[in-house]
């Protein structure tokens, strides 16, 4: 099931207007900052006495996690509710797909009980594309993450994390720092920087974690902390994707924090203003210090709050070609 080329067609309906979300690639700068903008009407209604728009009233979201997931998942429930959406959370542990049910029969049956939009997430990758491409016309999919692939939500909140704080991307460096080879978060994320026009865009980890060739996606690659956060604005720490290493790829965790961990000091490289950004959940002591995770730089559970407005967002544009807020 490996993705094709993500095209914007598949993404968009017959309008323009967004119809799934699975992968940054293929969008323009406008509809990403279209979504950004969308976002930002949202992210003042958690002060709000009353969290809800009706904007999604009497359509049915169906959350489809075949993998673990805290944050990601909650985030997008919370945004659905917010919406006035009904949601129905399957329990992959216990359903039929546990008994050998193929992915595509449990799309049927959720289909025949009139969903209206799929959040998937799957260790697969391309298992959010084949859904959209083979689910009924009316439901939109969003990708929560799939395999290697994209993580378009996560991607899409960091970028409106970083416009808060930036608010703009021209003349940006930022830092993507750790497990670049199995994080389908940075190539989302170096796919939305470069759109977005970011000045430049660079990768720091050891060779081990980095993919082959890996300037072909727009970036700069550096062994070094010290030469790679010169001049930085954002920095961006990502978690060792234990779970999808093959082989031992590090000598140590120890080893890893010495060289390529988020330090207080490492911090100063950087511009004195920089931000430091992590996808979570966070491994302390490995990839980032705690006197970082949690100190005056640090927007990491900003970036947790800012998901809900950077999903309620996607989910209310990609109902949009179903007619609803028309």
């Amino acid at each position: 099931m490996q993705p094709n080329t993500m095209s914007a067609n598949l993404q968009l309906n017959e309008e323009g207007k967004l119809k799934h979300f699975l992968s940054i690639e293929g969008f323009s700068r406008e509809m990403l900052t279209e979504i950004l903008d969308t976002a930002a009407s949202f992210a003042g209604m958690s002060e709000q006495q009353v969290k809800k728009v009706p904007l999604l009233r009497g359509k049915t979201i169906t959350n489809l996690f075949f993998e673990n997931s805290t944050r990601t998942r909650t985030t997008f429930e919370l945004a659905a509710t917010r919406l006035s959406a009904d949601v129905l959370n399957i329990n992959i542990a216990t359903s039929a797909t546990s008994k050998g049910e193929s992915l595509l029969d449990t799309i049927r049956n959720l289909e025949a009980m009139h969903v209206d939009m799929f959040v998937v997430r799957h260790a697969i990758s391309g298992a959010a594309h084949f859904i959209a491409e083979n689910c009924a016309q009316h439901i939109s999919v969003i990708n929560a993450g799939d395999g290697r692939h994209a993580h378009p939500t996560q991607a899409m909140l960091d970028m409106f994390t970083i416009r808060q704080h930036k608010h703009d991307f021209d003349n940006l460096k930022v830092a993507i720092i750790g497990d670049i080879l199995h994080s389908r978060v940075a190539r989302s994320q170096i796919q939305a920087l470069n759109i977005l026009g970011a000045k430049e865009v660079r990768v720091i980890a050891p060779k081990t974690l980095l993919p082959a060739q890996v300037e072909r996606l727009g970036v700069k690659a550096y062994h070094n902390m010290e030469q790679g956060l010169d001049d930085i604005d954002v920095i961006i720490m990502l978690r060792l994707q234990k779970e999808r290493m093959n082989s031992a790829l590090l000598p140590s965790e120890s080893e890893y924090f010495k060289c390529f961990g988020l330090s207080a000091h490492k911090v100063k490289l950087a511009k004195p203003d920089a931000i430091v950004m992590h996808p979570g959940p966070i491994n302390r002591g490995v990839e980032i210090e705690s006197s970082v995770a949690d100190g005056p730089q640090s927007v990491i559970l900003q970036q947790v709050s800012n998901g809900i407005a950077v999903r309620m967002a996607i989910m209310s544009m990609a109902m949009q070609s179903s007619g609803v807020n028309q």
